[in-house]
């Protein structure tokens, strides 16, 4: 169409033979909350059984945490028990049975956060490096599947391998009389734990590694490459940079959970490798609450368990931040 005669400044609207503009999409400030709830109302549906479990069994729970400044009854509940003040934190810190369990739980916590995160990284550049497409699919597969067994059946499927009359138990012995028990060796409680965390969770953080690897963009490789880098220094200089951001958001979610060591393992193993070994924090309250009915001081180890992992975890985001990553949040 010829713009001759046509006025300057002139728009198309202005002129008639222009076609009639498209009527725009409205914004996000132009739908209202309730139009965005009905458009989006399946997916709230599908968060509302993952909203209530943390809002009852997580934010819920909290309410309880006052029965640690209590003398709890049971029978007389929250609202009428006596007051206690600070005396059940004095029991507490003055427990040697609980300075030790802390000790216990902090050092299987160090032994997990430098065993456990470099596998699950070494398998995934495994996978994403050496074997194609379907082989890395099935190996993905079956290194995951372990992550959906529970901690009962695996440390069962363990005592079956491992154990004083299983399969590598008979091999390693050799069919003689002295049999290598490896459940009740007190100095393989921290080696077992770990080697038993890294089989069962190994798969869920190679997913996540594997994931970030793919993020890694590849003519960076290519690159590195032309200029003569070999593996090693691809890896230092290229993998490692890009999936050093996940690797600080695993290991601050780990130290959130420094504390938690996993209570339903160590709770199933801890008659075998013996209590002065295998005591940990959760065990500590479990034991001290419905074993010893010490409720209150039990509350109170909860409470210092959570008040630290919560000081961990915002100090090791502050952390990420000066070192320029994003970390959990902002």
């Amino acid at each position: 169409m010829s713009l001759v005669g046509q006025r300057p400044g002139s728009t198309p609207a202005e002129r008639p033979d222009a076609p009639p503009e498209a009527p725009t999409a409205p914004t996000r400030h132009t739908v209202s909350r309730w139009q965005r709830v009905r458009r989006d109302r399946v997916l709230l549906l599908m968060m509302v059984p993952g909203v209530l479990y943390f809002v009852i069994f997580q934010y819920g729970a909290l309410a309880m945490n006052v029965i640690a400044f209590q003398h709890y009854i049971p029978f007389l509940g929250m609202r009428h028990s006596p007051w206690a003040g600070i005396s059940n934190f004095q029991t507490l810190f003055g427990d040697p049975g609980f300075w030790r369990a802390v000790w216990h739980t902090v050092s299987l916590a160090l032994f997990q956060l430098v065993f456990f995160v470099p596998v699950p990284l070494a398998v995934a550049l495994l996978l994403h490096s050496v074997l194609s497409g379907p082989v890395r699919k099935f190996v993905q597969s079956v290194v995951f599947l372990p992550h959906f067994v529970s901690w009962v059946v695996a440390i069962a499927l363990i005592q079956q391998m491992v154990g004083p009359t299983g399969v590598l138990t008979n091999l390693l012995s050799g069919g003689g009389d002295h049999v290598v028990n490896l459940f009740t060796d007190p100095s393989l409680f921290q080696p077992m734990m770990v080697a038993e965390l890294i089989w069962k969770d190994c798969g869920w953080a190679t997913v996540i590694f594997t994931a970030a690897l793919f993020q890694v963009d590849e003519q960076l490789y290519e690159s590195a490459a032309m200029d003569g880098a070999g593996p090693w220094r691809r890896f230092w200089h290229v993998t490692l940079p890009g999936v050093r951001p996940v690797v600080v958001l695993v290991l601050i979610m780990r130290l959130g959970s420094v504390f938690s060591v996993g209570f339903d393992q160590v709770l199933l193993q801890r008659d075998s490798f013996g209590q002065r070994v295998s005591e940990v924090i959760d065990t500590y309250v479990y034991y001290h609450a419905t074993v010893n009915g010490d409720w209150s001081v039990a509350a109170a180890a909860g409470l210092f368990k959570g008040v630290v992992a919560l000081v961990l975890v915002v100090a090791a985001n502050k952390v990420a931040h000066r070192l320029g990553e994003q970390g959990v949040y902002r």
